[in-house]
């Protein structure tokens, strides 16, 4: 396997707040992970260089291997599966960079077919973490020049400049379910039921339910769960708060439901959890 020259023995790193761009690596590098089912509002690549993933994107399963990279465009459905130890750096770009190549709807879309430029593209992203790393004199300047050529390759070889009618009406979807899950993700400790989130977006309960399973493939229930796993998570990280504690402030019901949640996201039980990553 080709290794591009990468330093795999660095902790995760997230870039300066100057550059257009976040680069950093996998969070589930240490393997036993699964990222379920989400979307945001940015392009991602997955540029994997030691161990395996698995990503579905829109129900389809797409097997990672060392020198490979995965494209994840905006408003697309994916989750991840990590079963072993991996080095994957990632790259996150704002979908509003791509703003002039836009095709309709201010929608842009990128294939995920290998291209002759593949290996060109895992060599970019290795020489960016690379440089940002190191943070030589300078090291600003050519990161990002690093980072153009990329997004150069992008536009002019992946771009797809006919784009079918439905996936722009999914994206519209997504965008409107964007704004409501930011606002459970601002809200997660409190009560929102289904009926009382629908309320205030000023939809049905049957219609925002048929919209999280149409467009989101996945329930409104399951998305909430996610966001406040994902925090209880960090608090069993950072914080001493007992189990049942740390289940109530992130708006879980009880130690109980919490630990069934929680192992079947993480593999193991939240005191489990604690002990492997909890800071010393």
């Amino acid at each position: 396997m080709r290794r591009y020259g990468v330093e795999y023995a660095h902790e995760n790193i997230m870039p300066n707040d100057d550059l257009p761009f976040k680069l950093f690596v996998f969070e589930g590098k240490n393997g036993n992970y699964v990222r379920e089912k989400h979307w945001h509002r940015s392009v991602e690549l997955f540029a994997l260089f030691q161990g395996k993933l698995e990503f579905y994107l829109n129900e389809e399963r797409y097997p990672l291997k060392p020198g490979q990279f995965m494209l994840v465009n905006s408003n697309e459905i994916h989750s991840i599966l990590s079963p072993e130890a991996n080095w994957t750096i990632v790259l996150q770009i704002p979908l509003s960079m791509f703003e002039k190549h836009y095709t309709d709807e201010k929608f842009v879309y990128f294939s995920h077919s290998s291209r002759l430029q593949d290996e060109e593209m895992m060599q970019l992203i290795a020489e960016m973490y690379q440089t940002y790393i190191e943070r030589a004199c300078g090291y600003e300047w050519k990161v990002q020049s690093q980072f153009y050529m990329l997004m150069y390759l992008l536009v002019t070889k992946y771009r797809e400049t006919e784009v079918d009618a439905d996936l722009i009406k999914r994206n519209r979807q997504l965008d409107k379910l964007s704004e409501i899950t930011a606002y459970m993700k601002e809200n997660y400790t409190k009560e929102l039921s289904l009926e009382g989130l629908a309320a205030k977006f000023g939809y049905t309960p049957t219609y925002l339910s048929r919209m999280f399973q149409k467009y989101a493939k996945t329930s409104y229930k399951s998305s909430l769960d996610q966001i406040r796993l994902e925090h209880a998570a960090k608090d069993l990280m950072n914080t001493r708060m007992p189990i049942g504690e740390t289940a109530i402030a992130n708006g879980l019901p009880n130690s109980k439901s919490f630990g069934k949640l929680f192992r079947k996201k993480y593999g193991m039980l939240p005191s489990e959890y604690r002990k492997t990553k909890m800071k010393k």
